[in-house]
């Protein structure tokens, strides 16, 4: 029957599997599908294979000729019989047969973006019209201006995907943002956020200097001639986005003096097309139409299916490490060591007057704060969470969980203090009249010391920072440093978690189910994912990236931020620090590298290890308030 056969493009890309099947004389799509792989490649692919047999009976696997394109499509075409078509080409052939008279394309996708302008040639000697050359520029080396660093920053300002989905552009109030590489405009982000700038303006500077990233760069100098089509997740699905593509290349058009009709509407000049998603997968049938009737016959499924459980683990096993754990004893023994004891709030009589101070830690992505009894110092209750992009507001919302704690029992609050770290720890100065505002290394060093001793090196790493302090008789004797790059900090390992479509919470459970683990380069984040993109088209799972994501942690830390030849001159005894440490896959790859390197180190884990800098704000204001005899906090009902 092969001479009905009926033509799959499958479009594997970074974060997404995309096929349709195709009439090979109509060019129509008779069946498509988009879904993310979440790094499982293979078995996505094999998941739609099967769902294209199951969704035309009549055929068998010899009526169809498969075509694949993409990041991750290369190490596919053996195991499905098909062949590898380029992803430009393939954009290119879909947008001429079904948009003709395009001029231009913008395709932003999750680890590239691609720019192809068309050119009408001259006509032939013999005058017959010449037909159309595309010229295409593609970066697919570095994460700017890409999905991968709009889905960061996503992150960073906590947008929820209703907000996001429905935000349009706003060019009244536009923020620096540098968009030239991705981990600066991650830096640039927190900075807005740290300064209290809403989360719609932060979106909008960002698409902003997106758009302007791509337009001064991938068009190499040249005009986007009319129509404009706008392909890609982001573009389909961001219609702030859309709008400042549509803002600002009309404006380029009149600076360069391009004539362009001004009276068909913008929307119809720059457009996203019906079925976007999948003009790669269709293109690469197109292509593939062209090649030899005997290249491209689908391979039986069991192919694919002993891809999956033999063949791809033992060619990635000649290159990739060691799991973070070869044996269940051993992880079982590391659990009951390194696990966060379980913290019990204080309970209250009715009627009882609670006296007690508050250390609050506004962080980069979250914020803390504890209650301490003003007597003891006993930490009575914690609260925590996501910063929404203001500081005083979150302080607001932190407080007042205290309050009601207490106030739900029965019993009230007799606030004797105030004291602040952190980011917001200015504001709140000013705002709230705070008792203490501490340095955040001060903060952490209290709070590790309290609790542990006579320490040697504090490693505190937080979402968007990696603070190491080295102790010498109680005081800091030096410290290491690093908040202008994201390498390292808990922020990367939740971005990464989240791409693969896990929770970070969940982060651990699933690394710890590798059997193997890729070698990333410690450095730039940038690196690291350039890295994370090469391993997924090698095949990769999602346990195993996050396994080997782990154990790059420790060598960011030691290696790149604290630069240390031998770490066995600093001391033996490690105190752990800051939200990562909640993560027990990161807290394994820390531990195994520093008693690797470190003969008889001690390693522990701060038992409050998220909010050990708001606990070293409150150490500090019971030292200062109990000195002074008085406070200059404002009062729990005026703050709140």
């Amino acid at each position: 029957m092969r001479d009905s056969y009926l033509a799959i493009g499958m479009d594997v890309g970074s974060t997404t599997v995309k096929a349709a099947v195709v009439d090979p004389t109509t060019k129509a799509i008779l069946w498509s599908d988009y879904q993310r792989h979440h790094t499982k490649q293979p078995e996505k692919v094999k998941e739609l294979l099967e769902a294209i047999l199951a969704a035309f009976p009549d055929k068998t696997v010899e009526d169809f000729r498969i075509f694949l394109t993409g990041s991750g499509s290369a190490p596919l075409c053996v195991p499905t019989g098909g062949k590898f078509v380029q992803e430009v080409n393939a954009v290119t052939l879909a947008v001429e047969h079904l948009h003709p008279d395009v001029g231009s394309v913008i395709e932003l996708g999750g680890q590239d973006a691609k720019i192809i302008m068309f050119k009408q040639a001259g006509d032939l000697e013999d005058g017959t019209p010449g037909g159309k050359t595309a010229n295409a520029s593609m970066n697919d080396k570095c994460a700017s201006g890409t999905g991968a660093t709009i889905d960061k920053c996503f992150l960073k300002v906590n947008a929820p995907p209703e907000m996001v989905t429905t935000l349009r552009f706003d060019a009244t109030k536009l923020h620096h943002v540098a968009a030239k590489c991705g981990v600066f405009a991650e830096t640039d982000i927190v900075n807005l956020i740290k300064s209290g700038i809403p989360s719609h303006e932060v979106l909008c500077s960002l698409a902003d200097a997106i758009v302007m990233q791509n337009l001064s760069v991938l068009t190499r100098g040249g005009t986007l001639k009319p129509r404009v089509l706008l392909l890609g997740g982001p573009n389909t699905y961001l219609p702030f986005l859309q709008d400042c593509w549509r803002l600002r290349i009309p404006q380029i058009w009149d600076e360069r003096g391009f004539e362009y009709d001004k009276s068909i509407p913008i929307e119809e000049l720059v457009f996203v097309p019906k079925n976007a998603e999948l003009y790669a997968a269709l293109g690469a049938v197109l292509y593939g139409l062209h090649e030899d009737m005997s290249i491209g016959w689908l391979a039986p499924v069991a192919k694919i299916e002993e891809y999956i459980t033999t063949g791809r683990k033992a060619r990635l096993g000649e290159t990739a490490g060691p799991p973070l754990s070869a044996e269940a004893a051993e992880l079982l023994a590391f659990r009951e060591a390194y696990k966060i004891p379980k913290f019990d709030s204080a309970k209250f009589t009715p009627g009882q007057v609670v006296q007690a101070v508050i250390g609050l830690d506004g962080g980069s992505t979250s914020s803390k704060a504890v209650l301490v009894d003003y007597a003891d110092g006993k930490i009575l209750a914690k609260a925590y969470q996501l910063s929404k992009g203001n500081p005083i507001q979150d302080t607001k919302e932190l407080l007042t969980n205290l309050n009601e704690f207490v106030t739900l029992q029965g019993a009230s609050l007799d606030i004797k203090g105030f004291g602040a770290t952190g980011y917001a720890a200015d504001v709140l100065e000013e705002c709230v009249k705070s008792d203490v505002n501490i340095v955040e290394t001060v903060a952490h060093m209290m709070s590790a010391v309290h609790f542990f001793g006579d320490v040697d090196v504090i490693c505190d790493i937080g979402g968007q920072d990696i603070k190491v302090l080295f102790i010498k008789n109680g005081d800091i004797n030096n410290f290491r440093l690093s908040n202008s790059c994201s390498a390292g900090n808990g922020t990367l390992l939740q971005a990464t978690a989240d791409s693969f479509g896990v929770p970070v919470t969940e982060f651990a459970e699933v690394a710890f189910k590798a059997e193997l683990a890729p070698k990333f380069s410690y450095g730039c984040a940038v690196f690291l994912d350039t890295d994370r993109v090469n391993f997924q088209k090698e095949g990769f799972s999602k346990e195993e990236m996050l396994a080997g994501l782990a154990q790059v942690l420790p060598k960011n830390v030691w290696q790149y931020v604290v630069q240390i030849p031998r770490m066995a001159a600093l001391g033996k005894k490690f105190v752990l620090q800051g939200g990562t440490q909640y993560n027990l896959a990161a807290v394994k790859a820390q531990v195994d590298y520093i008693k690797e390197r470190v003969p008889g180190a001690e390693v522990y884990v701060h038992p409050h290890t998220g909010e050990a800098g708001a606990i070293g704000a409150a150490m500090e204001t019971l030292r200062v308030v109990k000195r002074k005899g008085m406070s200059t906090f404002i009062g729990l009902d005026q703050s709140i």
